[in-house]
């Protein structure tokens, strides 16, 4: 007697024939799907924040786990790590001195345990680190974010230098996981605490944005008007996009290797 087929794995498997451009296309509708869902189904859209934020503590949870009991850090990325320090710490300079509120204590617990997690890999397990994997130079991100939060940045009524720094933050919050990207990529076999980690990242990005989105569909664009004028109010929009795409492809395979049944997620060359 014939095996019947999993509805889930046959429509992985028609996936995985499709072409690229298709591939985009369904994520494309996909995410819109996602987010006319989002905002049907959640009242307070400011709950999505909420809920970018536990996802990200949850997904930190899994980091201290793997850190404390598995007493590894192979497949992680020491220079992502520090990217999400400095833009954390940026930001809480500019939430003590601009606007001090819930977010402050979050921000100030989330770089508690991101301190926490740099000191473990450079110190405690630094022999499992796969220093020669983790190469992006993090000034090619740094750099570019402060020219770009020197050139463009709020037109509020605050201290220029201020207002640099928050734009900083924000462009850097955004392309901050590249170097995890990148050492992923040089490695192809992820296992499964780094997996789970990076795709709650992916997944909290995600809700962030929405949040953003649905928030400049509701006001009929005067979120983006109150953000101030120029070209800031399409980059912070633009920031919330990026930061969600770039983690997109990683996404796609953790749960296609869900799907399959495997316990590590495995990336074609040239995935991510």
């Amino acid at each position: 007697m014939k095996a019947t087929k999993s509805p889930i794995r046959a429509v992985a498997k028609w996936l995985r024939r499709q072409p690229p451009k298709m591939k985009a296309f369904l994520a494309v509708v996909s995410g819109m799907a996602a987010l006319l869902f989002l905002r049907m189904v959640v009242e307070d859209h400011d709950n999505l924040f909420v809920a970018a934020e536990a996802v990200h503590a949850l997904g930190t949870c899994v980091l201290i786990y793997k850190l404390s009991n598995e007493k590894t850090c192979a497949g992680l990325s020491l220079k992502s790590q520090e990217l999400t320090a400095i833009f954390l710490a940026v930001r809480l300079y500019c939430s003590f001195v601009m606007e001090y509120d819930i977010h402050t204590i979050l921000d100030t617990a989330t770089l508690g345990t991101t301190l926490w997690v740099i000191y473990m890999i450079r110190f405690k397990l630094r022999s499992s680190y796969m220093k020669d994997k983790d190469n992006f130079g993090i000034h090619y991100v740094v750099i570019p974010c402060a020219v770009l939060a020197f050139l463009i940045h709020p037109t509020t009524s605050h201290k220029l230098f201020n207002r640099i720094c928050w734009a900083f933050c924000v462009y850097l919050e955004a392309i901050s996981v590249l170097p995890q990207l990148r050492l992923m990529q040089n490695i192809e076999i992820i296992e499964p605490f780094t997996a789970h980690y990076v795709f709650a990242l992916g997944v909290a990005r995600f809700l962030s944005c929405a949040h953003w989105v649905i928030q400049v569909f509701d006001t009929r664009g005067r979120l983006l008007v109150a953000l101030g004028y120029g070209l800031w109010p399409c980059l912070v929009l633009l920031s919330e996009i990026v930061q969600t795409f770039i983690l997109a492809d990683f996404c796609y395979y953790y749960v296609k290797s869900l799907v399959g049944g495997q316990l590590v997620v495995r990336l074609p060359s040239g995935a991510v």
